[in-house]
């Protein structure tokens, strides 16, 4: 699959339902990207307004980055490594902090070809929303080559953050 492939439709219609609910609530939202590399942001920036709802991002693909910019503690990433839950979490709760957003997604994993271990399979991928309530986070394996891998998690993101979003309506 392609970024033109069926997962572009699906993404198209996950974004645009997040970006009408944070419009609803008047809420807004920032991005922590790693293994996507900025694609969750351009899902949520393809439709009209969207600078109503969305701060804007960081691509936080080295672990220095994730460090400078989102504010990840440097002792987290050497105990549990960069694609890790704590780390997740991490991420999305200091770009949140950073941002004064209401919510923040941070996505970090490994979408191959290559990368992976015993312990951390290829496809492995964290997901962290931050909001309101707390933080919450999921971790997917996820399978396919690497454009699927990006694509699946982009997809998750989006569909944790509106779930997110409608539980607090």
């Amino acid at each position: 699959m392609t970024e033109s492939g069926p997962e572009a439709g699906r993404l198209a219609t996950a974004a645009a339902t997040v970006a009408r609910s944070l419009h609803e609530r008047e809420q807004t939202v920032a991005v922590a990207e790693s293994c996507t590399g900025g694609w969750l942001g351009r899902e949520l920036t393809a439709e009209a307004g969207a600078s109503d709802v969305f701060w804007g991002g960081v691509i936080v693909y080295a672990d220095a980055a994730k460090q400078e910019l989102a504010g990840v503690p440097g002792e987290l990433i050497a105990a549990y490594g960069a694609v890790s839950e704590p780390v997740a979490v991490s991420l999305a709760e200091g770009i949140r902090g950073r941002a004064g957003t209401d919510w923040s997604v941070a996505i970090t994993g490994i979408a191959g070809p290559a990368g992976g271990s015993e312990t951390k399979p290829v496809g492995t991928v964290w997901i962290a929303v931050a909001g309101p309530d707390g933080t919450t986070v999921l971790q997917r394996q996820l399978a396919g080559d690497r454009t699927e891998v990006r694509a699946g998690s982009v997809e998750a993101a989006l569909r944790d953050l509106l779930g997110r979003i409608d539980r607090r309506a």
